[in-house]
């Protein structure tokens, strides 16, 4: 049962048999046959059936949040187990804003110490990207906005406040300024995140609310990619200092405060709203605590 629920969570998720097929590691026949007995164990029908995919009845919705359930369960379980033998150790997933990659080994670094067995994959992800894939399963726990758009049912541990800077070369007329304002960045040759990032959200709002109107002449899911055209011309950026650090030792960059107003915006730990949770998660929410308590 709970092989055939995880392949019909895949199926809702890709929305494509083929796909769905591919994510569990079996042949598409051997997917389709697993929802059909599904439904006839269950005795209800739980996808409109055509030439492709087309959605989920409203059974199959309603199974839909008890498979998520129930595999998350079955997962718990089974690591509790695994731990209880072998000590902490399997795979941990996390997605993470862009603008966040630069503080997770804040997390991991003191995890892996504790226990060896730990491995962990970091991607980056939107903060729509990352909700999703949580409740999918896809991700464990996620780094993203706390308090700018809806998480719904999630878990969340405060981190830290994002402060915005806009990030130009040393030699550029700007870089020796103490500050500058939201309005002034119109001006400028902007290099910014794409429009699905939330960062991107922030700081079109913090302009607009200046009475700026932001147009950039780039637009990159990649702040490699923005801080290359950085390195290269005359452009500029916005990022947090936290990210913007990570660039600035070499004296090619500089990083001047948004200040006028200045913004703030909470990024944390997002992981799904149930318990118990599994031992790995439970170990990085517990550093994740401990990292929060110690920068308050």
């Amino acid at each position: 049962m709970i092989d055939k629920l995880e392949m019909f969570i895949a199926l809702a998720t890709e929305e494509h048999f083929g796909r769905a097929a591919e994510s569990c590691g079996v042949t598409q026949p051997t997917l389709s046959a697993a929802i059909k007995q599904l439904e006839d164990q269950l005795g209800v029908m739980l996808v409109w059936r055509g030439s492709r995919f087309r959605g989920l009845t409203p059974e199959g919705q309603r199974v839909l949040e008890w498979a998520r359930r129930i595999t998350g369960d079955a997962r718990t379980l089974r690591e509790e187990m695994r731990a209880v033998k072998q000590g902490l150790s399997g795979n941990l997933r996390i997605g993470v804003i862009p603008t966040a990659l630069a503080m997770v080994a804040e997390l991991t670094t003191p995890l892996s110490a504790r226990h060896a067995g730990l491995h962990f994959t970091v991607t980056s992800r939107n903060s729509d990207e990352i909700l999703t894939q949580l409740e999918n399963h896809r991700i464990d726990a996620g780094i993203t906005y706390l308090d700018n758009e809806p998480l719904g049912r999630v878990t969340t541990v405060p981190l830290y406040h994002e402060h915005y800077n806009l990030v130009l070369r040393a030699d550029h007329p700007l870089a020796g300024r103490a500050s500058v304002g939201w309005a002034e960045l119109a001006a400028l040759p902007l290099c910014l995140l794409t429009p699905d990032m939330q960062n991107r959200r922030i700081v079109n709002q913090h302009m607009a609310e200046a009475g700026a109107q932001p147009a950039p002449r780039l637009e990159s899911n990649s702040v490699i990619a923005l801080v290359s055209h950085l390195q290269s011309g005359d452009w500029a950026t916005v990022l947090p200092m936290k990210t913007a650090q990570l660039f600035l030792g070499a004296d090619e960059l500089r990083a001047v405060p948004i200040t006028d107003p200045k913004a703030a915006h909470q990024v944390g730990l997002v992981a799904p709203h149930r318990e118990p949770f599994p031992p790995v998660l439970d170990a990085l929410i517990a550093e994740a605590r401990r990292l929060a308590e110690a920068r308050a």
